[in-house]
Protein backbone atom coordinates (compact mmCIF):
# COMPACT_ATOMS: atom_id res chain seq x y z
CA UNK A 1 0.00 0.00 0.00
CA UNK A 2 1.65 3.54 -1.11
CA UNK A 3 1.94 6.04 1.87
CA UNK A 4 -0.48 8.53 0.23
CA UNK A 5 -2.96 5.43 0.57
CA UNK A 6 -2.10 5.09 3.96
CA UNK A 7 -2.51 9.14 5.17
CA UNK A 8 -5.83 9.17 3.33
CA UNK A 9 -7.05 6.08 5.32
CA UNK A 10 -5.04 6.93 8.59
CA UNK A 11 -6.87 10.45 8.28
CA UNK A 12 -10.52 8.76 7.54
CA UNK A 13 -9.74 6.63 10.39
CA UNK A 14 -9.21 9.79 13.10
CA UNK A 15 -12.45 10.76 11.92
CA UNK A 16 -14.31 7.57 11.62
CA UNK A 17 -12.66 5.65 14.74
CA UNK A 18 -13.46 8.60 17.48
CA UNK A 19 -17.27 8.76 16.09
CA UNK A 20 -17.92 4.91 16.41
CA UNK A 21 -15.83 4.59 20.21
CA UNK A 22 -17.47 7.80 21.20
CA UNK A 23 -20.56 6.79 20.38
CA UNK A 24 -20.12 2.99 21.82
CA UNK A 25 -18.23 4.25 24.92
CA UNK A 26 -21.99 6.94 25.66
CA UNK A 27 -23.78 4.11 25.29
CA UNK A 28 -22.13 2.27 27.79
CA UNK A 29 -21.83 4.84 29.91
CA UNK A 30 -25.14 5.47 29.22
CA UNK A 31 -26.36 1.76 30.36
CA UNK A 32 -24.01 1.60 33.82
CA UNK A 33 -26.13 4.84 34.78
CA UNK A 34 -29.20 3.16 34.07
CA UNK A 35 -27.89 0.33 35.72
CA UNK A 36 -26.65 2.20 38.83
CA UNK A 37 -23.21 1.01 38.19
CA UNK A 38 -20.55 2.77 40.61
CA UNK A 39 -23.28 4.82 41.86
CA UNK A 40 -23.20 6.73 38.61
CA UNK A 41 -27.14 6.76 38.47
CA UNK A 42 -27.27 8.91 42.14
CA UNK A 43 -24.40 11.08 40.92
CA UNK A 44 -25.76 11.83 37.54
CA UNK A 45 -29.48 11.84 38.21
CA UNK A 46 -30.03 13.20 41.08
CA UNK A 47 -34.24 12.50 42.88
CA UNK A 48 -34.63 10.04 40.75
CA UNK A 49 -35.11 6.62 42.54
CA UNK A 50 -32.56 4.18 42.07
CA UNK A 51 -34.51 1.23 41.33
CA UNK A 52 -34.22 -0.53 37.85
CA UNK A 53 -36.18 1.05 35.15
CA UNK A 54 -36.66 4.15 37.45
CA UNK A 55 -35.40 6.67 34.99
CA UNK A 56 -38.07 5.86 32.74
CA UNK A 57 -40.88 5.58 35.04
CA UNK A 58 -40.08 8.97 36.02
CA UNK A 59 -40.41 10.92 32.74
CA UNK A 60 -43.34 8.26 31.74
CA UNK A 61 -45.17 9.79 34.42
CA UNK A 62 -44.45 12.90 33.59
CA UNK A 63 -45.90 12.46 30.34
CA UNK A 64 -48.94 10.43 31.83
CA UNK A 65 -49.73 13.82 33.86
CA UNK A 66 -49.42 15.63 31.23
CA UNK A 67 -51.80 14.10 28.82
CA UNK A 68 -54.25 13.83 31.82
CA UNK A 69 -54.26 17.74 32.25
CA UNK A 70 -54.75 18.28 28.66
CA UNK A 71 -57.70 16.00 28.41
CA UNK A 72 -59.38 17.49 31.73
CA UNK A 73 -59.01 20.96 30.28
CA UNK A 74 -60.35 20.13 27.36
CA UNK A 75 -63.62 17.65 28.54
CA UNK A 76 -63.46 18.39 32.16
CA UNK A 77 -62.45 21.78 32.72
CA UNK A 78 -64.62 22.47 35.99
CA UNK A 79 -61.73 20.43 37.87
CA UNK A 80 -59.63 23.42 37.59
CA UNK A 81 -61.87 24.98 39.91
CA UNK A 82 -62.21 21.89 42.72
CA UNK A 83 -59.61 23.31 45.53
CA UNK A 84 -58.63 19.31 46.71
CA UNK A 85 -57.80 18.22 42.62
CA UNK A 86 -55.79 21.42 42.30
CA UNK A 87 -54.04 20.67 45.41
CA UNK A 88 -53.22 16.82 44.97
CA UNK A 89 -51.97 17.31 41.06
CA UNK A 90 -49.92 20.05 42.52
CA UNK A 91 -48.40 17.49 44.90
CA UNK A 92 -47.61 14.98 42.09
CA UNK A 93 -46.10 17.19 40.11
CA UNK A 94 -44.11 18.47 42.14
CA UNK A 95 -42.36 15.46 42.46
CA UNK A 96 -41.86 15.35 38.92
CA UNK A 97 -40.14 18.49 38.94
CA UNK A 98 -43.33 20.16 37.43
CA UNK A 99 -46.00 22.25 38.16
CA UNK A 100 -49.36 24.20 37.27
CA UNK A 101 -50.63 27.32 37.16
CA UNK A 102 -54.70 28.13 36.87
CA UNK A 103 -55.84 31.89 36.12
CA UNK A 104 -59.30 32.72 35.52
CA UNK A 105 -60.60 36.35 34.11
CA UNK A 106 -57.07 37.72 33.82
CA UNK A 107 -55.84 36.66 37.77
CA UNK A 108 -54.04 33.24 39.13
CA UNK A 109 -56.74 31.45 41.02
CA UNK A 110 -54.11 28.66 41.73
CA UNK A 111 -50.25 28.13 41.49
CA UNK A 112 -48.23 24.64 42.65
CA UNK A 113 -46.19 25.33 45.54
CA UNK A 114 -43.98 24.35 43.43
CA UNK A 115 -43.71 27.22 41.16
CA UNK A 116 -44.54 29.67 44.28
CA UNK A 117 -46.42 32.71 43.91
CA UNK A 118 -46.75 34.56 40.74
CA UNK A 119 -47.25 38.46 40.89
CA UNK A 120 -47.06 39.05 37.22
CA UNK A 121 -49.14 36.47 35.26
CA UNK A 122 -48.71 38.70 32.00
CA UNK A 123 -46.11 36.31 30.49
CA UNK A 124 -48.86 33.55 31.12
CA UNK A 125 -51.79 35.03 29.50
CA UNK A 126 -49.34 35.67 26.39
CA UNK A 127 -48.82 32.29 26.32
CA UNK A 128 -50.49 30.69 22.79
CA UNK A 129 -52.43 28.20 22.86
CA UNK A 130 -50.28 24.96 22.27
CA UNK A 131 -53.41 22.31 22.27
CA UNK A 132 -52.31 19.46 19.90
CA UNK A 133 -48.92 20.37 19.53
CA UNK A 134 -45.74 19.20 21.28
CA UNK A 135 -44.92 20.43 24.81
CA UNK A 136 -42.03 22.41 25.98
CA UNK A 137 -43.04 24.98 22.73
CA UNK A 138 -41.42 27.96 24.98
CA UNK A 139 -39.67 28.96 27.91
CA UNK A 140 -40.50 31.32 29.73
CA UNK A 141 -38.55 32.49 33.77
CA UNK A 142 -40.32 33.03 36.96
CA UNK A 143 -39.18 33.60 40.17
CA UNK A 144 -35.47 34.08 38.64
CA UNK A 145 -36.26 30.38 37.61
CA UNK A 146 -36.43 28.85 33.95
CA UNK A 147 -39.44 26.45 33.20
CA UNK A 148 -40.34 24.99 29.70
CA UNK A 149 -44.54 25.73 29.71
CA UNK A 150 -47.53 25.15 27.42
CA UNK A 151 -50.72 26.70 27.91
CA UNK A 152 -54.36 25.56 27.35
CA UNK A 153 -57.74 26.75 27.04
CA UNK A 154 -59.77 26.58 29.80
CA UNK A 155 -63.72 26.85 28.71
CA UNK A 156 -66.16 26.60 31.90
CA UNK A 157 -69.61 25.46 32.18
CA UNK A 158 -70.91 28.87 33.30
CA UNK A 159 -69.34 30.60 29.97
CA UNK A 160 -66.03 31.59 32.04
CA UNK A 161 -62.69 31.09 30.04
CA UNK A 162 -59.61 30.39 31.84
CA UNK A 163 -56.16 29.11 30.73
CA UNK A 164 -54.24 26.11 32.09
CA UNK A 165 -50.68 26.87 32.32
CA UNK A 166 -48.16 23.79 32.69
CA UNK A 167 -44.25 23.89 33.51
CA UNK A 168 -42.01 21.60 33.69
CA UNK A 169 -38.37 22.93 35.73
CA UNK A 170 -35.31 23.81 34.26
CA UNK A 171 -32.80 22.84 36.91
CA UNK A 172 -32.66 19.28 37.06
CA UNK A 173 -32.31 19.17 33.55
CA UNK A 174 -29.11 22.00 33.60
CA UNK A 175 -28.31 19.80 36.15
CA UNK A 176 -28.14 16.43 34.67
CA UNK A 177 -26.24 18.41 31.57
CA UNK A 178 -23.66 20.12 33.94
CA UNK A 179 -23.16 16.69 35.40
CA UNK A 180 -22.60 14.42 32.27
CA UNK A 181 -21.37 17.17 30.15
CA UNK A 182 -17.52 16.76 31.93
CA UNK A 183 -18.15 12.99 31.46
CA UNK A 184 -18.92 13.14 27.83
CA UNK A 185 -16.09 15.35 27.56
CA UNK A 186 -13.60 13.36 29.34
CA UNK A 187 -14.38 10.51 27.03
CA UNK A 188 -14.45 12.24 23.73
CA UNK A 189 -11.04 13.77 24.89
CA UNK A 190 -9.41 10.21 25.44
CA UNK A 191 -11.40 8.01 22.41
CA UNK A 192 -9.45 11.11 20.23
CA UNK A 193 -6.09 10.71 22.48
CA UNK A 194 -6.38 7.19 22.22
CA UNK A 195 -7.23 6.61 18.44
CA UNK A 196 -5.32 9.69 16.93
CA UNK A 197 -2.16 9.13 18.95
CA UNK A 198 -2.40 5.13 18.16
CA UNK A 199 -2.91 6.10 14.78
CA UNK A 200 -0.18 8.80 14.60
CA UNK A 201 2.13 6.07 16.29
CA UNK A 202 1.52 3.49 14.09
CA UNK A 203 0.98 5.44 10.51
CA UNK A 204 4.68 7.44 11.73
CA UNK A 205 6.31 4.12 12.94
CA UNK A 206 5.86 2.39 9.61
CA UNK A 207 7.25 5.57 7.51
CA UNK A 208 10.20 6.27 9.97
CA UNK A 209 11.35 2.50 10.39
CA UNK A 210 12.70 2.19 6.95
CA UNK A 211 13.94 5.88 6.63
CA UNK A 212 16.02 5.09 9.58
CA UNK A 213 17.30 1.78 7.92
CA UNK A 214 17.93 3.57 5.20
CA UNK A 215 20.13 6.41 6.97
CA UNK A 216 22.07 3.26 8.36
CA UNK A 217 22.98 1.90 4.55
CA UNK A 218 23.77 5.42 3.85
CA UNK A 219 26.08 5.33 6.88
CA UNK A 220 27.54 1.85 5.96
CA UNK A 221 28.36 3.08 1.96
CA UNK A 222 29.55 6.36 3.55
CA UNK A 223 32.06 4.10 5.81
CA UNK A 224 33.09 1.73 2.15
CA UNK A 225 31.06 -0.99 3.58
CA UNK A 226 29.12 -2.09 0.61
CA UNK A 227 28.93 -5.91 0.99
CA UNK A 228 25.84 -5.83 3.44
CA UNK A 229 22.50 -5.84 1.21
CA UNK A 230 19.59 -3.44 2.26
CA UNK A 231 15.56 -5.16 2.26
CA UNK A 232 12.98 -3.00 3.36
CA UNK A 233 10.58 -5.98 1.70
CA UNK A 234 7.87 -3.35 1.38
CA UNK A 235 5.68 -2.06 -1.55
CA UNK A 236 5.19 1.49 -1.05
CA UNK A 237 6.94 4.29 -2.27
CA UNK A 238 9.59 4.18 0.66
CA UNK A 239 9.83 0.26 -0.74
CA UNK A 240 10.59 2.19 -4.17
CA UNK A 241 13.52 3.94 -2.20
CA UNK A 242 14.92 1.42 -0.93
CA UNK A 243 15.00 -0.98 -4.14
CA UNK A 244 16.85 2.19 -5.95
CA UNK A 245 19.43 2.46 -3.07
CA UNK A 246 20.21 -1.03 -3.35
CA UNK A 247 20.46 -1.08 -6.92
CA UNK A 248 22.82 1.76 -6.55
CA UNK A 249 24.65 0.04 -3.28
CA UNK A 250 24.96 -3.16 -6.18
CA UNK A 251 26.44 -0.56 -8.71
CA UNK A 252 28.41 0.60 -7.08
CA UNK A 253 30.01 -2.23 -5.38
CA UNK A 254 30.28 -3.36 -9.02
CA UNK A 255 32.24 -0.27 -10.12
CA UNK A 256 34.74 -0.23 -7.67
CA UNK A 257 35.23 -3.96 -7.99
CA UNK A 258 35.48 -3.31 -11.57
CA UNK A 259 37.80 -0.26 -10.86
CA UNK A 260 40.35 -2.63 -9.11
CA UNK A 261 39.67 -5.36 -11.58
CA UNK A 262 41.19 -2.22 -14.13
CA UNK A 263 43.75 -1.61 -12.01
CA UNK A 264 45.00 -4.52 -11.37
CA UNK A 265 44.74 -5.31 -15.35
CA UNK A 266 46.79 -2.66 -16.02
CA UNK A 267 49.77 -3.25 -13.58
CA UNK A 268 49.58 -6.66 -15.18
CA UNK A 269 49.63 -5.08 -18.73
CA UNK A 270 52.54 -2.67 -17.89
CA UNK A 271 54.29 -5.60 -16.85
CA UNK A 272 53.69 -8.00 -19.59
CA UNK A 273 54.59 -5.16 -21.97
CA UNK A 274 57.88 -4.58 -20.53
CA UNK A 275 58.60 -8.23 -20.91
CA UNK A 276 57.39 -8.48 -24.19
CA UNK A 277 59.31 -5.30 -24.96
CA UNK A 278 62.53 -6.11 -23.40
CA UNK A 279 62.69 -9.10 -25.06
CA UNK A 280 63.23 -8.18 -28.88
CA UNK A 281 65.10 -5.14 -27.26
CA UNK A 282 67.77 -6.63 -25.69
CA UNK A 283 68.55 -9.45 -28.49
CA UNK A 284 68.63 -6.09 -30.76
CA UNK A 285 71.40 -4.20 -28.32
CA UNK A 286 73.02 -7.70 -28.31
CA UNK A 287 73.52 -7.95 -31.88
CA UNK A 288 74.49 -4.11 -31.92
CA UNK A 289 77.06 -4.50 -29.71
CA UNK A 290 78.74 -7.70 -31.07
CA UNK A 291 78.82 -5.61 -34.20
CA UNK A 292 80.37 -2.81 -32.87
CA UNK A 293 82.83 -4.61 -30.33
CA UNK A 294 83.81 -6.61 -33.81
CA UNK A 295 82.33 -9.74 -32.28
CA UNK A 296 81.49 -10.67 -35.69
CA UNK A 297 84.37 -10.98 -37.13
CA UNK A 298 83.15 -12.15 -40.27
CA UNK A 299 80.70 -12.04 -43.47
CA UNK A 300 78.85 -14.52 -42.19
CA UNK A 301 78.78 -13.64 -38.48
CA UNK A 302 77.91 -10.22 -39.68
CA UNK A 303 75.05 -11.19 -42.06
CA UNK A 304 73.66 -13.42 -39.31
CA UNK A 305 73.70 -10.37 -36.62
CA UNK A 306 71.79 -8.41 -39.48
CA UNK A 307 69.48 -11.12 -39.48
CA UNK A 308 69.01 -11.40 -36.09
CA UNK A 309 68.44 -7.38 -35.65
CA UNK A 310 65.94 -7.14 -38.71
CA UNK A 311 64.23 -10.53 -37.42
CA UNK A 312 63.83 -8.96 -33.71
CA UNK A 313 62.65 -5.87 -35.46
CA UNK A 314 59.58 -7.19 -37.72
CA UNK A 315 59.00 -9.05 -34.23
CA UNK A 316 58.63 -5.68 -32.01
CA UNK A 317 57.01 -4.11 -34.97
CA UNK A 318 54.31 -6.64 -34.52
CA UNK A 319 54.04 -6.60 -31.12
CA UNK A 320 53.52 -2.82 -31.31
CA UNK A 321 51.00 -3.41 -33.95
CA UNK A 322 48.81 -6.40 -31.85
CA UNK A 323 49.53 -3.78 -28.63
CA UNK A 324 47.96 -0.52 -30.50
CA UNK A 325 44.97 -2.96 -31.91
CA UNK A 326 44.32 -4.39 -28.58
CA UNK A 327 44.58 -1.32 -26.79
CA UNK A 328 41.97 0.07 -29.06
CA UNK A 329 39.76 -2.82 -29.15
CA UNK A 330 39.90 -2.47 -25.19
CA UNK A 331 38.76 1.32 -25.09
CA UNK A 332 35.87 0.71 -28.13
CA UNK A 333 38.02 2.90 -30.32
CA UNK A 334 38.10 0.68 -33.00
CA UNK A 335 36.04 1.73 -36.31
CA UNK A 336 34.22 -0.83 -37.80
CA UNK A 337 32.74 -1.07 -41.28
CA UNK A 338 29.94 -3.45 -40.81
CA UNK A 339 28.13 -4.34 -44.45
CA UNK A 340 26.41 -7.78 -45.69
CA UNK A 341 28.80 -10.66 -46.16
CA UNK A 342 28.54 -13.72 -47.50
CA UNK A 343 30.49 -15.98 -45.48
CA UNK A 344 30.36 -19.32 -47.85
CA UNK A 345 31.99 -17.44 -50.33
CA UNK A 346 34.39 -15.61 -48.30
CA UNK A 347 36.19 -18.40 -46.69
CA UNK A 348 36.31 -19.95 -50.27
CA UNK A 349 37.93 -17.37 -51.02
CA UNK A 350 40.36 -16.76 -48.30
CA UNK A 351 40.78 -20.45 -47.97
CA UNK A 352 42.19 -20.53 -51.42
CA UNK A 353 44.50 -17.39 -50.67
CA UNK A 354 45.64 -19.63 -47.95
CA UNK A 355 47.02 -22.24 -50.40
CA UNK A 356 49.36 -20.21 -51.81
CA UNK A 357 50.54 -18.68 -49.06
CA UNK A 358 54.59 -19.56 -48.85
CA UNK A 359 53.79 -20.09 -44.97
CA UNK A 360 51.86 -22.62 -45.56
CA UNK A 361 53.40 -25.01 -48.24
CA UNK A 362 54.28 -27.24 -45.75
CA UNK A 363 50.12 -27.36 -44.00
CA UNK A 364 47.22 -28.96 -45.85
CA UNK A 365 43.86 -26.49 -46.11
CA UNK A 366 40.43 -27.90 -46.57
CA UNK A 367 37.57 -25.66 -46.94
CA UNK A 368 34.14 -27.49 -46.00
CA UNK A 369 30.72 -25.92 -46.13
CA UNK A 370 28.31 -28.15 -44.37
CA UNK A 371 24.41 -28.12 -43.95
CA UNK A 372 24.27 -24.85 -45.08
CA UNK A 373 22.16 -23.21 -47.84
CA UNK A 374 23.84 -21.60 -51.21
CA UNK A 375 24.06 -18.59 -49.40
CA UNK A 376 25.25 -17.74 -45.59
CA UNK A 377 24.81 -13.90 -45.24
CA UNK A 378 26.15 -12.33 -41.71
CA UNK A 379 26.59 -8.39 -40.53
CA UNK A 380 30.42 -8.15 -40.67
CA UNK A 381 33.70 -6.05 -41.48
CA UNK A 382 35.69 -8.19 -43.88
CA UNK A 383 39.09 -5.94 -43.31
CA UNK A 384 38.54 -7.12 -39.19
CA UNK A 385 37.51 -10.50 -39.98
CA UNK A 386 40.14 -11.73 -42.17
CA UNK A 387 42.22 -10.18 -39.02
CA UNK A 388 40.39 -13.16 -36.85
CA UNK A 389 41.26 -15.65 -39.45
CA UNK A 390 44.91 -14.14 -39.70
CA UNK A 391 45.77 -14.08 -35.86
CA UNK A 392 43.93 -18.15 -35.45
CA UNK A 393 45.69 -18.98 -38.96
CA UNK A 394 49.14 -17.92 -37.65
CA UNK A 395 48.74 -19.66 -33.75
CA UNK A 396 47.94 -22.90 -36.47
CA UNK A 397 51.53 -22.31 -38.35
CA UNK A 398 53.45 -21.76 -35.00
CA UNK A 399 52.16 -25.07 -33.66
CA UNK A 400 52.12 -27.20 -36.72
CA UNK A 401 53.31 -30.49 -36.64
CA UNK A 402 55.15 -31.01 -39.61
CA UNK A 403 55.61 -32.65 -42.32
CA UNK A 404 51.28 -33.58 -41.71
CA UNK A 405 49.68 -30.28 -40.64
CA UNK A 406 46.69 -29.40 -41.75
CA UNK A 407 44.19 -26.71 -41.19
CA UNK A 408 40.68 -27.34 -41.64
CA UNK A 409 37.97 -24.82 -42.19
CA UNK A 410 34.49 -25.50 -41.54
CA UNK A 411 31.16 -23.68 -41.99
CA UNK A 412 27.71 -25.02 -40.91
CA UNK A 413 24.56 -22.98 -39.99
CA UNK A 414 22.21 -23.78 -37.02
CA UNK A 415 19.39 -22.09 -34.90
CA UNK A 416 20.17 -18.50 -36.77
CA UNK A 417 23.44 -18.62 -36.27
CA UNK A 418 26.43 -19.04 -38.77
CA UNK A 419 29.28 -21.62 -37.04
CA UNK A 420 32.89 -21.31 -38.17
CA UNK A 421 35.70 -23.73 -37.24
CA UNK A 422 39.29 -23.32 -37.96
CA UNK A 423 41.05 -26.94 -36.81
CA UNK A 424 44.50 -27.92 -36.72
CA UNK A 425 46.00 -31.36 -36.01
CA UNK A 426 48.45 -29.63 -33.74
CA UNK A 427 50.01 -30.57 -30.09
CA UNK A 428 46.80 -28.90 -28.68
CA UNK A 429 46.43 -27.09 -25.13
CA UNK A 430 46.21 -28.53 -21.64
CA UNK A 431 42.89 -28.65 -20.16
CA UNK A 432 43.54 -26.53 -17.43
CA UNK A 433 44.66 -23.62 -19.54
CA UNK A 434 41.97 -23.96 -22.19
CA UNK A 435 39.76 -21.62 -19.72
CA UNK A 436 42.14 -18.41 -20.54
CA UNK A 437 43.53 -18.99 -23.85
CA UNK A 438 41.57 -16.20 -24.87
CA UNK A 439 43.15 -13.66 -21.87
CA UNK A 440 45.30 -10.94 -22.82
CA UNK A 441 49.31 -11.75 -22.67
CA UNK A 442 48.30 -15.82 -21.53
CA UNK A 443 50.40 -18.14 -23.45
CA UNK A 444 50.31 -22.12 -22.48
CA UNK A 445 53.69 -21.75 -22.32
CA UNK A 446 54.14 -20.84 -18.46
CA UNK A 447 58.02 -19.98 -19.40
CA UNK A 448 56.65 -17.09 -21.86
CA UNK A 449 59.24 -17.99 -24.44
CA UNK A 450 58.60 -15.84 -27.65
CA UNK A 451 60.56 -17.45 -29.89
CA UNK A 452 57.55 -18.93 -32.16
CA UNK A 453 56.88 -14.73 -32.47
CA UNK A 454 53.60 -14.95 -30.11
CA UNK A 455 52.53 -11.88 -28.56
CA UNK A 456 49.80 -13.26 -26.36
CA UNK A 457 47.39 -10.89 -27.69
CA UNK A 458 46.70 -12.82 -30.60
CA UNK A 459 43.67 -14.54 -29.07
CA UNK A 460 42.82 -11.80 -27.55
CA UNK A 461 41.97 -9.66 -29.85
CA UNK A 462 39.98 -12.90 -31.81
CA UNK A 463 37.50 -12.60 -28.93
CA UNK A 464 37.42 -8.77 -29.05
CA UNK A 465 36.61 -8.31 -32.68
CA UNK A 466 34.02 -11.19 -32.52
CA UNK A 467 31.97 -10.13 -29.45
CA UNK A 468 31.89 -6.57 -31.62
CA UNK A 469 30.47 -8.43 -34.41
CA UNK A 470 27.51 -9.64 -31.84
CA UNK A 471 29.04 -13.40 -31.77
CA UNK A 472 30.84 -15.67 -29.42
CA UNK A 473 34.05 -17.33 -30.04
CA UNK A 474 35.20 -20.59 -28.02
CA UNK A 475 38.05 -23.06 -27.93
CA UNK A 476 38.57 -26.78 -27.91
CA UNK A 477 40.79 -29.08 -27.52
CA UNK A 478 43.11 -31.42 -25.62
CA UNK A 479 46.67 -33.28 -25.56
CA UNK A 480 47.95 -34.39 -29.12
CA UNK A 481 44.40 -34.13 -30.52
CA UNK A 482 44.78 -30.42 -32.16
CA UNK A 483 42.86 -27.16 -31.28
CA UNK A 484 39.94 -25.92 -32.67
CA UNK A 485 38.67 -22.55 -32.57
CA UNK A 486 34.56 -22.00 -33.07
CA UNK A 487 33.69 -18.72 -34.13
CA UNK A 488 29.69 -17.91 -34.22
CA UNK A 489 28.00 -15.33 -35.65
CA UNK A 490 24.22 -14.00 -36.25
CA UNK A 491 22.87 -14.49 -39.41
CA UNK A 492 21.09 -11.38 -41.12
CA UNK A 493 17.50 -11.65 -41.03
CA UNK A 494 16.68 -10.19 -44.41
CA UNK A 495 18.89 -11.62 -47.08
CA UNK A 496 20.02 -8.57 -49.28
CA UNK A 497 18.81 -8.56 -52.63
CA UNK A 498 21.44 -9.09 -55.30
Amino acid sequence: MSIRMKLILSNIAMVVVPVLLFALTTVLVAALVMNNAFGLKSLVLPGIGLEENAVEEHFDSKSEWYTVLQYFAREEPERFRDPDFLQQTGEKLASLESGIVVLQEGKVTFASQAIGRVDDPSALLALPDVSGRERHEHEIVLGGVAYYVFSHELRFGDGGTGVLVMLEDQRPLGMVTRRVFPIVLGILLLVLAVTNGGLTYLVSRSIIRPLRELKAAAERIKDGRLEEALELRRRDEIGEVGAAFEEMRQRLLDSIRTQLQYEDNRKELLTNISHDLKTPITAIQSCAEGLRDGIADTPEKQAKYVGMIHSKALHLNRLIDELFLFSKLDLKRLPFHFEPLELRAYLMDYAEELKVDPRMREMQVRFEAVETGPRVWVQADREKLGRVLMNIVDNAVKHAREPQAQLQIALRTEDGEAELTLEDNGPGIEPQALPWVFDRFYRADLSRRTDTGGSGLGLAIVKGIVEEHGGRVRAESGPDRGTAIVITLPLLAEVPEP
